[in-house]
């Protein structure tokens, strides 16, 4: 028994936007929160959402995905964890402020209504449609708030091809975000991006960006490299580092357009 409303719906699947469209609009609370399926609530998870939102209307709050004890990821999930953590750290010691950048549906909340005047989720992006959503609430005025306390276990289970394709998406759509939803600010920022990131993904993006072979090679080396059961810890997470990295940028390249222009957009002093 519990005190909620529980609400249980069914539909075709058409991607998540569009189920948690449906689940936003059967939803009567002031505030609506998304979790994922393999993501497990602490029991005061909601608690925290609520009282990091307080009185405003336009609070989005998020949450860490947080490493679920005593689970057990493959090597390119415990990447993927440790780079959120990285993330989370960076926003606590306030190196940087939580934005648009870190809205993961994951753990994430915000006000009902201004989730609908930004217009939901686009479902016509089947991968990456949280950021994409994320850049319209930027755009009307949201504040993202990070808050370490609302806490939820992530029990990651993803195939080696879907954290793949993942990498591939989240390049493919920041080009089109840029290109086609007037985000113009998006390309210099991925060149900006582009120095801050190590000098191994650096090296091997600017040599592979625009050989395709040398590009296939390499990407097969780190893939068998990264998920060696028996490679040291390090050497595992620098070769998936490199591999999603290139992965990246070689399809944000193809959707450019010309490799060679944005091989030197983002190499450009």
């Amino acid at each position: 028994l519990t005190p909620l409303t529980v609400v249980h719906a069914r539909q075709d699947n058409a991607g998540p936007g569009a189920a948690r469209n449906h689940g936003a609009q059967l939803a009567r609370g002031r505030l609506v929160l998304f979790i994922d399926d393999d993501i497990v609530a602490t029991p005061t998870l909601v608690e925290q959402h609520l009282r990091a939102h307080g009185d405003s209307t336009f609070s989005v709050v998020i949450g860490p995905m947080s490493n679920a004890p005593g689970f057990k990821y493959s090597p390119w999930v415990a990447w993927e964890q440790a780079k959120l953590y990285k993330q989370y750290r960076a926003m606590h010691d306030g190196v940087y402020a939580a934005s648009f950048r870190q809205f993961y549906t994951g753990n994430a909340s915000l006000p009902r209504e201004l989730f609908f005047r930004a217009g939901g989720f686009d479902t016509t992006f089947r991968r990456a449609e949280d950021i994409e959503l994320s850049y319209r609430l930027d755009q009307l005025g949201a504040t993202f708030v990070f808050d370490e306390t609302a806490i939820a276990y992530h029990f990651a289970e993803r195939s080696f091809a879907s954290w793949i394709a993942a990498a591939d998406a989240y390049g493919r759509n920041d080009v089109t975000f840029a290109r086609d939803h007037d985000q113009h600010w998006l390309l210099p920022a991925m060149a900006t991006e582009f120095k801050e990131r190590s000098v191994f993904t650096r090296v091997l993006v600017r040599a592979c960006l625009t050989r395709p072979r040398l590009g296939t090679v390499a990407a097969r080396s780190l893939r068998a490299i990264g998920v060696a059961p028996w490679m040291i810890p390090r050497v595992s997470s620098l070769a998936l580092s490199g591999l999603y990295g290139l992965t990246y940028y070689r399809s944000a390249g193809t959707e450019y357009g010309d490799t060679a222009e944005f091989r030197a957009m983002l190499c450009a002093r």
